[in-house]
């Protein structure tokens, strides 16, 4: 399980940071969260195929978020991409997508479903879930209707190769059998599942994009082993503005890992204003020990 950040900045590119876009690549799902103009051009650099999308996943209708899904529809098009590609969001999304599918001819089209997305009040939503993982969804508070994301892969059952070894055995597709939790007989030999297996815990990744700080925010990311989190100023220079726009601050999203006893925490979407994020950093670790600020094709390993 690996995420790219495809684009750490807030309304305005720079010459170092696209708008907002995320790519996780678990398994054979690619999830896109939130994709800003210029998204599959830094698909393109980092060496993510088009065609690996599976779902998108959009936080909000303001264009740095979703003014890149009709180039990467087109494209994914003319790859003849055969999967039907998912696309979740707030309110109105459908309507939205109908619009932007109108707004070019496509020489080939790709199968989408859209699917919209209303948890109430400060409820965690779970809208989609399989054997390995689900997706769910809370209210945040911004200037439009906006939600934040959870990604929660589920405690996987996995063998112990020593303790295979010390039966006397060695690899085989017995193991898939194990693995799901069913007792086998090799070479005569009877295996019990709960005798060579162990429990490897699932990981929580949560997204909370544009919002001042509240309470759905605060719901989605507890206990998440990584908290990505919107930051668009630091509080020190530009704390009102951050709340007049209805956005978070380094301190706010800190204080916000802190109080969700987030493992990690990861902010992005920085104003076009600072040269680098330095400050940012050096202030939300104030508030919060295991912080970092995403860069531009950085990857982090799950």
């Amino acid at each position: 399980m690996q995420l790219t950040f495809l684009g750490t900045s807030a309304m305005v590119p720079t010459k170092e940071r696209n708008v907002s876009g995320i790519f996780l690549d678990y398994k054979t799902e690619g999830i896109l969260f939130d994709c800003g103009e210029g998204t599959q051009r830094q698909m393109n650099i980092t060496g993510i195929k088009r065609s690996k999308v599976t779902k998108i996943l959009i936080s909000h209708w303001h264009g740095d978020h979703v003014s890149g899904i009709i180039g990467l529809i087109q494209t994914m098009g003319s790859d003849q991409v055969t999967h039907t590609v998912r696309i979740y969001g707030p309110t109105e999304t459908k309507k939205r997508v109908e619009h932007m599918m109108q707004t070019c001819i496509f020489d080939q089209k790709i199968e989408i479903e859209v699917m919209e997305l209303e948890p109430v009040g400060t409820e965690v939503l779970r809208f989609f879930e399989n054997e390995n993982y689900a997706l769910e969804c809370a209210a945040l508070d911004h200037k439009l209707p906006c939600i934040g994301f959870n990604f929660i892969q589920k405690d996987q059952l996995n063998v112990s190769m020593a303790k295979i070894s010390k039966l006397g055995l060695s690899e085989g597709p017995y193991l898939r059998q194990i693995k799901e939790g069913k007792d086998v007989t090799v070479n005569g030999i009877k295996v019990l599942c709960k005798d060579v297996t162990y429990l490897k815990p699932g990981k929580k990744i949560s997204y909370v994009a544009d919002t001042q700080t509240c309470e759905g925010a605060l719901r989605l990311a507890e206990n998440a082993d990584i908290l990505i989190s919107e930051c668009v100023y630091a509080s020190s220079t530009h704390q009102e503005k951050a709340e007049q726009y209805k956005h978070m601050s380094a301190k706010d999203a800190a204080m916000l890992a802190n109080r969700a006893e987030a493992k990690k925490l990861i902010l992005t979407h920085f104003s076009q204003r600072y040269k680098n994020t330095q400050d940012i950093e050096e202030e939300a670790s104030m508030y919060f020990d295991n912080v970092i600020c995403a860069e531009d094709f950085m990857k982090i390993k799950i």
